[in-house]
């Protein structure tokens, strides 16, 4: 009973809304003890960069007050242009001289002044190609973006534990309610500005992307169609003013966009099968704002060539339904999976 507590809460800050989340470790396996979210201002973050840090931290001091969050320690994650995940080979050596060494693997591959950036790495294998090799995954995170997400942390009043990556994230809650037996899946992850795809083959991540494309272009749309704020395009996006926008309309706006969506996310599988032309994706799961637009599921698909299905964060953690219903939960459930991934992680990790 007084032993050390490191669970801690998953705070996934997006740029339409910030989701946090609460899960403990039973005897009968992960139980959800707190959930939240609330939305914040369409400008407040833009493309992962905090615009208006006051504000943010203002909106997750009130979320963690309305769902009574106590814990302090938190997870968060972070994505885009400023984050590279990459796959290396490299001479077979011990960890603890690899560490030594990263810096200058690393150099080869990052796109930024490796003094600018924050290293990490992941041991995989041994190469499939040369037995004197091992693979390793790079991950790179720009400082400056790393010291935003943690001064606002700090600014909302928590303790900032645990910085991951969005994709990784979501392939924790995948990993904890999908059986491995799945075969070759991409998750993808449809948010406000930003569409974060992980290829898993076998057991390992192999493909990240980030994609600078999300919900928020059916908005922008609206808008110019329109000439209306941010605030009504997003009411109007969700049919709730059929006098303002015919239904005609709106489809025409969601399918050109959608049809967007699916063309990058196909180019960004085209690369990954041209790395491993014999390994065809088996399902593709879709989580994020994005996944509730039935026509996208179709659309990609078609467009893909492989089953489509929205990801249930919640499969296999307990909830108690008198807190929350089933039917919130299940229209929450894809915006809710970064943040679950985020809240199974653990405040030692690494």
């Amino acid at each position: 009973m007084f032993g050390k507590k490191d669970h801690l809460v998953g705070l996934d800050i997006g740029s339409r809304s910030i989701k946090a989340a609460e899960v403990i470790k039973t005897n009968r396996g992960y139980r959800l003890k707190k959930f939240g979210i609330i939305d914040i201002a369409a400008d407040a973050i833009q493309e992962g960069e905090i615009k208006d840090p006051e504000a943010v931290a203002g909106s997750i001091r009130k979320l963690f007050k309305q769902a009574k969050f106590k814990e302090k320690n938190v997870a968060t994650s972070i994505g885009g242009y400023s984050v590279i995940v990459k796959k290396i080979n490299v001479q077979r050596m011990p960890e603890d001289q690899l560490q030594e060494t990263i810096q200058f693997e690393a150099e080869q591959y990052i796109p930024f002044d490796i003094n600018d950036v924050n290293l990490d790495f992941q041991i995989l294998e041994q190469s499939e190609n040369n037995p004197n090799q091992m693979s390793v995954l790079l991950i790179a995170a720009k400082q400056d973006m790393i010291n935003s997400y943690v001064d606002l942390i700090q600014m909302a009043g928590l303790h900032p534990s645990i910085i991951d990556v969005d994709a990784f994230s979501l392939q924790n809650i995948f990993e904890l309610n999908y059986s491995s037996k799945t075969g070759n899946v991409a998750l993808v992850d449809i948010g406000a500005s930003k569409t974060s795809l992980n290829v898993i083959r076998g057991a390992s991540s192999e493909f990240i992307r980030d994609i600078p494309l999300g919900c928020d272009q059916i908005n922008q749309q609206i808008i110019a169609h329109l000439d209306c704020s941010s605030e009504e395009s997003e009411k109007l996006k969700f049919g709730k003013h059929p006098d303002k926008i015919s239904p005609e309309d709106l489809k025409g706006i969601v399918s050109a966009v959608v049809a967007d969506w699916c063309t990058e996310i196909r180019r960004a599988f085209d690369f990954f099968y041209s790395t491993y032309p014999d390994d065809q994706l088996s399902k593709i799961f879709l989580s994020g704002g994005g996944a509730n637009i039935k026509e996208f599921h179709q659309l990609l698909a078609d467009e893909a060539s492989a089953e489509v299905e929205t990801v249930d964060p919640f499969k296999n953690i307990l909830v108690n339904h008198r807190q929350l219903s089933a039917s919130y939960l299940g229209q929450i459930a894809p915006q809710a999976a970064i943040c679950l991934g985020l809240a199974i992680r653990r405040v030692d990790d690494k």
